[in-house]
């Protein structure tokens, strides 16, 4: 092979490569492969508290909302009065959402025996065949559930995956979009403060 045909080979793989990367779904692939093998780590900074944007009579706009789990059991977020509760929204087709899982799991995995604190993983499409086998294959230990009610626009609007954490009266204490880890000591920390609030 010439040198010619090499650069013009070089210089065509260079561009599909490049091309891979900028379109979402293949880079959200490759940043699952490369969390998988530990070479990409996305960074979340410790959870910054809300800033008051609603009047205290608005704050507890989730007291309506309810959950169901993979048992059909409801979960009322007003029954949760008391304890800390991280719900993170996803869905089985959302790549960024599969990635940052193990490191929810990992979290999850932290506080599971804690009775102050609530995780509700919520699977936003409702497909819990496609979610349980996602939760199997991937060897998790996280609790789906399922939206029982309408979403407040504060807690998810157009993007996921998206992740709120809720303080122990209900309201709102953080919000996240987009891929996380959550395996840092930093949120580890926020939930424990909370917790002791």
């Amino acid at each position: 092979m010439n040198p010619k045909t090499k650069k013009i080979i070089g210089n065509v793989v260079f561009v599909l490569l490049i091309g891979l990367l900028i379109w979402p779904t293949s880079r959200s692939y490759f940043q699952q492969q490369l969390m998988k093998i530990g070479l990409f780590k996305p960074k979340l900074e410790a959870p910054q508290p809300v800033a008051d944007p609603l009047p205290a009579d608005e704050k507890d706009v989730g007291a309506a909302v309810s959950f169901v789990n993979h048992s059909g059991e409801t979960i009322g977020i007003a029954d949760l009065k008391g304890k800390v509760v991280f719900i993170n929204f996803w869905a089985t087709w959302c790549g960024p959402c599969r990635a940052e899982m193990p490191s929810i799991n990992v979290l999850y995995d932290k506080f599971k025996d804690n009775p102050h604190v609530v995780f509700l993983i919520v699977e936003i499409e409702g497909d819990k065949e496609k979610a349980a086998a996602f939760v199997k294959n991937e060897k998790l230990t996280l609790p789906i559930s399922y939206p029982n009610s309408d979403i407040p626009k504060e807690w998810l609007s157009e993007s996921i995956p998206s992740t709120v954490i809720l303080d122990k009266e209900g309201k709102l204490a953080t919000r996240h979009e987009g891929m996380a880890d959550y395996s840092s000591p930093e949120v580890t920390t926020y939930i424990q403060d909370l917790i002791n609030k």
